[in-house]
């Protein structure tokens, strides 16, 4: 088969949702539409807009086919998400926002019947952050429109399925966080088959495996060749991950930013994961368990109102010298340090903007750096996402970790990394090494945060 030239990645992040363009060869980004992924706030719970994204998608095809005709499409998508599809290819039920708290209607009974952690990989978390927490709930709560579900689909898989009209199931997606996968096992959990779900979920295929071309319809409606392929499609944290998988020598971690900040181990040192600390098990593309952490990064970045860009060494000093932190947590529902409330030990107001900004950064480095610390990361610590070009963020990093800190050069890893699902290889991800430091204070500053940060 003839690589493709120009491939189409459909991104659907939590925040924003894109329609990148990829060259095949170079693994350049040659053009994107992007869109805010907003939540309808209606009946019958707080749900994603999936028409409005799905004419988005099809405007984007067909536009950026137009610049370059597109060989072939990938999907990656956030975690989290099912989809409940009729026999008729129709959603049976709104795809609902995992940051609605209705799920937790069900928590108790859902405790009593989830896998345990050592099987799953997946600690219990707020809201509706358990996909396999989310479809018990539907189950109880919609039951005659849940009897009508022909497919339990992944959120990539749903949107490959709207693609192809073939459907699948794939790891990346059932092994984040869902109570659906075994991860050591590499297969389905005893939850799903305890509770009848089996014969809904389709084949188990590969990330990269094509599905089929796209629905002569969408051909007609975008102006496509008819042959384009689809691919199955992967969750976009693990789509980051991706190329360092297929070039790069173990141990060392990815740290993943965007909405969330997710951190993967590969080539972890052995530790007991600790569930009530957000920790758990991924499922790379190759079916590979991965230990992992996170918290909602990203968005406490937005939240207090970070910016990235350099930062004068006075606003540092300034920081170092009066000892001021933001301590964990904001948001305070998931995460490393749960429960616990966001605390300034120096008011923001009696700071510098600048100051401010470094201590945003400051924080997140060491949010990131007790993630780390957590799932036993060793080796080079590579960042992808936006977070790769906040350098306060990254020096304190390598200061928290004292090891090698690499950033990478997109600002939308996912996209490259699905990409690489079409193209069947990857790039050598081009990394930069942070070589800039800290004042030598720095090292204490650190200390003293995960003291303070460790009281709660």
């Amino acid at each position: 088969m003839t690589p493709p030239k120009t491939i189409a990645v459909v991104d659907i992040g939590k925040t924003n949702a894109k329609v990148v363009l990829v060259d095949g060869e170079s693994f350049q980004e040659i053009a994107a539409r992007t869109m805010p992924n907003g939540v309808v706030n209606a009946a019958p719970y707080p749900h994603f807009d999936t028409e409005k994204l799905w004419a988005f998608i099809l405007e984007s095809l067909g536009d950026l086919n137009r610049e370059h005709p597109i060989d072939a499409i990938s999907v990656t998508t956030h975690g989290a998400t099912a989809a409940l599809v009729g026999e008729d290819g129709h959603l049976v039920l709104p795809v609902l926002d995992y940051e609605h708290e209705g799920p937790q209607e069900h928590a108790d009974a859902y405790r009593a019947v989830r896998p345990r952690f050592e099987e799953s990989g997946t600690p219990i978390m707020p809201m509706g952050l358990n996909a396999g927490l989310q479809i018990y709930w539907q189950s109880g709560r919609f039951p005659k429109a849940f009897a009508k579900a022909h497919h339990i689909l992944m959120y990539a898989q749903y949107w490959s399925f709207r693609l192809t009209g073939i459907a699948a199931s794939e790891v990346t997606s059932l092994g984040c966080h869902a109570d659906l996968w075994e991860p050591r096992n590499g297969r389905f959990s005893s939850f799903v088959e305890s509770q009848g779900w089996t014969r809904l979920m389709p084949p188990v295929r590969k990330a990269g495996d094509v599905l089929g071309p796209i629905r002569p319809e969408i051909a007609a409606a975008t102006g496509l060749r008819s042959d384009v392929p689809v691919h199955c499609g992967i969750h976009d944290s693990n789509a980051s991950l991706l190329p360092y998988v297929l070039t790069r020598k173990e141990p060392y971690a990815v740290v993943s930013t965007g909405t969330w900040v997710v951190v993967m181990a590969i080539g972890a040192r052995s530790v007991v994961l600790d569930e009530a600390r957000d920790t758990l098990i991924n499922v790379n593309a190759l079916g590979d368990p991965v230990p992992s952490s996170r918290f909602m990064g990203g968005r406490a970045f937005s939240l207090l109102g970070g910016k990235s860009g350099d930062l004068p060494p006075a606003a540092i000093a300034e920081v170092l010298e009066r000892g001021a932190m933001l301590l964990p947590s904001l948001p305070e529902e998931s995460g490393p340090f749960p429960g616990h409330k966001a605390t300034w030990t120096v008011p923001r107001e009696e700071l510098s903007e600048d100051a401010a900004q470094a201590v945003i950064a400051f924080h997140l480095a060491l949010m990131t750096a007790t993630c780390l610390d957590l799932i036993g990361a060793d080796g080079p610590v590579i960042v992808e996402g936006p977070f790769a070009a906040n350098r306060a963020f990254l020096m304190m990093l390598k200061v928290a970790t004292d090891r090698p800190v690499l950033a990478g050069g997109s600002a939308t890893g996912t996209s490259i990394g699905a990409a690489c699902l079409a193209a069947g290889r990857a790039p050598d991800p081009a990394l930069v090494s942070i070589m800039d430091t800290l004042p030598t204070d720095a090292v204490d500053y650190a200390a003293r945060w995960r003291a303070l940060a460790g009281q709660g």
